[in-house]
């Protein structure tokens, strides 16, 4: 069976929780010929791969969603008004109608088509107007025109994208992603799965409403543009998979019908977690606290370290510890640097990446201050290896830290976002209550050898492309 895993903005150019899960994947599944398919800002990416690819993937394929359209001077190239059909199939997507993404497909794939005189002639020009006229005439039409441009433009470079054939399209997220499984079920033939683990829909919303880039009305267009792309892929999907309950609600209520969706949980590699190397002279007198995460603005370290600055100052022992990459956000990073030197703390590490075996023995709890998480991969190990964890409440950190079908008890201290006198709190309660913050490690550990295994991830996906060999004619290979 041939796979075609399509992901945005991670794998295998970028370290986390969702590259570390797509990655262990492929390896899980060595008899199954990968193809990636990886949505990424820009042509300067290209190539700089922080992972190497497992020998199963046969071939990588790029999209850049921030491009030129390289072929606009080309003699020859068929001018455009569009056919009948075709105008009314973009007029359905831009006014937010029931979109008829067939004939969609076809104007991209099949017309050879600019998208540069596409956005800047007259049938989008028109479309556009009546979606003004309709809703947003209170707007500068100038204005709200280029920005109409701005968002279709990367939907039209992916609905432009050349699809390799697969048997089984994995896409591991909605949006422009679950836009190109779509296509490629339609175009190519073969099955569509989608795997959330986070609610693309609802992180783009939130990252929206915060950003200082788009304003007003415009945050709801681009919104709404997001949604749309989400529900084709619910749509079109075969299996629409989640890692936790709560997250198969939402997709639900963004309206992906409920026969079609499945939970299956995270799992990490209890085993490799174990027998760690424990503390050094240098953890002397010292209660480590550690953050294992991208230092990036949805995982808040400007709050973490805020909160550690409070909370050093009543127990002067702790040690704050953030590891992982900081060049995803080099902006946000230098502000993270100057925030440590202007408070003056001098225990917080920046270690940039690292082999987590080599550090979580040394940690007395792990933290997670992040604004918008799914079933993070960092809480499970820190319960392999017997360390309790503060996070706060989003995603599935709820779930994990109490558990939702044990009865194990709390495997951590759970806050809420931004509460720097919340988070402060829970470091020094940590620091001062050794049997609490044992039972707890002892709590996560049990709760992740219950349910959280990489063993019983990689069956649950067994049993998945299984399915889906059978139901293309095709024989699987264990």
């Amino acid at each position: 069976m041939k796979v075609c895993i399509i992901v945005e903005g991670c794998y295998p150019y970028a370290a986390g929780g969702v590259s570390s899960w797509i990655h262990g994947l492929i390896q899980s599944f060595p008899k199954v010929e990968f193809v990636i398919l990886t949505i990424i800002s820009t042509r300067d990416q290209s190539g700089k791969f922080i992972y190497r690819l497992p020998e199963n993937v046969t071939e990588v394929h790029e999209l850049y969603l921030q491009d030129v359209d390289w072929n606009r001077n080309r003699k020859g190239r068929r001018k455009h008004r569009l056919k009948a059909a075709e105008y009314q199939a973009l007029r359905s997507l831009i006014l937010n109608q029931k979109v008829d993404w067939e004939t969609l497909f076809a104007l991209f794939q099949e017309g050879n088509i600019s998208l540069d005189k596409l956005l800047m002639g007259e049938d989008f020009l028109y479309i556009v107007r009546e979606y003004y006229d309709l809703q947003y005439s209170q707007l500068n039409f100038s204005d709200f025109l280029w920005t109409m441009r701005s968002v279709y433009l990367p939907l039209m470079f992916g609905l432009k994208m050349k699809i390799p054939k697969a048997d089984l399209y994995h896409c591991v997220a909605t949006g422009y992603a679950g836009v190109l499984g779509s296509m490629g079920k339609s175009l190519c033939g073969g099955r569509l799965l989608i795997s959330e683990h986070g609610i693309y829909t609802r992180e783009r919303e939130e990252e929206l409403l915060r950003a200082e880039w788009v304003k007003g009305a415009y945050k709801n267009i681009w919104i709404e543009q997001f949604r749309k792309m989400s529900n084709l892929a619910y749509e079109r999907g075969d299996l629409i998979t989640s890692l936790y309950e709560h997250a198969r609600e939402l997709q639900i209520d963004l309206g992906c019908p409920v026969e079609k969706t499945m939970v299956t949980p995270n799992g990490v590699e209890v085993e490799h977690l174990q027998e760690l190397p424990g503390k050094t002279e240098e953890d002397e007198g010292k209660f480590n606290i550690g953050a294992i995460l991208r230092v990036t603005p949805i995982k808040d370290v400007k709050t973490m370290i805020q909160a550690f600055s409070f909370a050093k100052e009543r127990e002067p022992g702790l040690k704050l510890w953030i590891m992982g990459p900081c060049d995803e956000d080099q902006e946000y990073a230098r502000e993270c640097y100057e925030q440590v030197e202007a408070l003056e703390l001098t225990d917080v590490v920046f270690t940039g990446r690292i082999n987590i075996r080599e550090y979580l023995g040394r940690m007395d709890v792990t933290i997670l201050t992040s604004i918008s998480e799914g079933q993070p991969l960092t809480i499970l190990e820190s319960y392999a290896a017997h360390v309790p964890v503060i996070a706060t409440d989003v995603g599935n950190c709820s779930g994990l830290i109490y558990g939702e079908k044990d009865d194990y008890g709390p495997g951590g201290i759970l806050t809420h976002i931004m509460n720097v006198e919340e988070i402060a709190q829970a470091m020094v309660d940590m620091a001062r209550n050794e049997p609490m913050r044992r039972q707890m490690g002892e709590s996560g550990y049990r709760r992740v050898m219950s349910g959280y295994r990489i063993q019983h991830m990689r069956e649950t996906y067994r049993r998945i492309y299984r399915d889906f060999a059978e139901s293309c004619g095709l024989s699987w290979e264990e």
